[in-house]
């Protein structure tokens, strides 16, 4: 659902501007998924779209007959698509092109997973994110980004983390003075 915007004077341009909800998986697009079913070699994970993707166990790095990835129903995984289009099962993959992990794979079982809108993670994944910046001044932390708007996060304690989530879940309202301010009060300037 949107907002249909019309340019007067602009040839008849017509647009639809929206703070679009429903991710659409997209090819080389790096995600988070949930794992929510294992089927023989393959596992099924919620990745917001219209319907789950699927990852082979073989899709791990090292990864072979005998030596398979411990995935559990329920497990977080950080993972990028491989194939995605219209007429096909969205399938991903927990390594690149060299077959290396390089940073996919199961993601720690004691951070907090939330969901921002598709418009703020592209964003936070800009180079240079002065967001993130200003945030890693505060606290140590990790944090893992899907373009499907789901954040992983993890710092020393429960109460830094859920300090971090609150941050990146106000940013998307917030001016960069306003942030400025908040991150000031919490360091004690």
């Amino acid at each position: 659902c949107g907002l249909l915007r019309h340019r007067p004077g602009g040839g008849g341009a017509y647009w639809v501007d929206s703070q679009q909800k429903r991710y659409v998986p997209v090819k080389g697009d790096h995600v988070i998924g949930i794992v929510t079913a294992k089927a023989g070699d393959v596992f099924r994970l919620d990745v917001g779209g219209s319907e789950p993707a699927s990852l082979s166990y073989l899709a791990f790095e090292g990864a072979t007959k005998r030596n398979r990835p411990n995935v559990q129903v329920g497990d977080l995984i950080y993972g990028q698509f491989v194939v995605a289009n219209k007429d096909m099962e969205p399938e991903m993959v927990c390594i690149d092109s060299s077959g290396k992990s390089s940073g996919m794979g199961i993601i720690g079982q004691d951070g907090f997973l939330f969901k921002v809108s598709l418009g703020l993670i592209r964003k936070l994944l800009a180079p240079k994110c002065e967001i993130i910046q200003e945030l890693s001044q505060l606290y140590p932390f990790e944090l893992v980004l899907g373009m499907n708007g789901r954040i992983w996060v993890k710092a020393k304690t429960v109460q830094q983390t859920l300090i971090i989530v609150n941050i990146l879940e106000a940013c998307e309202y917030m001016t960069a003075e306003q942030r400025k301010q908040a991150l000031a009060k919490l360091s004690g300037n």
